[in-house]
């Protein structure tokens, strides 16, 4: 199932009016109308998200199922992918809008200790700045935790 932001979902994006566990906002902002559920749980499974953290984002009403395409707008969708070709790569902007949410919430999920990370990280505006704070999350969280980030600065 794909899920998308709902208008009172991108509101809260904004004013965070809807009070969310550091997990239900890791999950929330990789809600985008493209990842499935099984996507968005398995970039935050090292911050500990759970199939009931983004029901409750539903229950809540910010995200919602994403409606079926029209049959014109399936027409005029890119090309599949032809088998053995690479996937394209995702530039830096993409790897850095992919790979913020998730150091966000692998440094909001550390506590007090941390705070300076965590800060490091919203800081960093743009790829490059986040990779430079990637080595000491890593250091911090384990190899098993930062998996998703890696993948996700990675671009895969």
């Amino acid at each position: 199932m794909v899920l998308e932001k709902t208008a009172l979902g991108l509101q809260v994006l904004k004013d965070r009016s809807v009070p969310l566990t550091p997990q239900q906002r890791a999950a929330f902002i990789l809600v985008d109308g493209k990842r499935t559920v099984e996507d968005i749980l398995l970039a935050t499974a090292g911050v500990g998200v759970k199939v009931d953290d983004i029901r409750q984002l539903v229950v809540a009403g910010v995200v919602a199922e994403m409606v079926a395409p029209t049959p014109a707008a399936t027409a005029a969708a890119p090309r599949a992918m032809q088998e053995g070709e690479a996937a394209p790569r995702a530039n830096p902007e993409e790897r850095y809008r992919n790979s913020y949410p998730i150091a966000v919430a692998l440094t909001s999920g550390m506590g007090l200790r941390g705070v300076r990370l965590n800060m490091a990280v919203e800081t960093a505006k743009n790829y490059e700045e986040l990779l430079a704070v990637a080595a000491k999350i890593k250091e911090a969280v384990g190899d098993e935790k930062f998996e998703p980030l890696r993948k996700a600065l990675k671009g895969s």
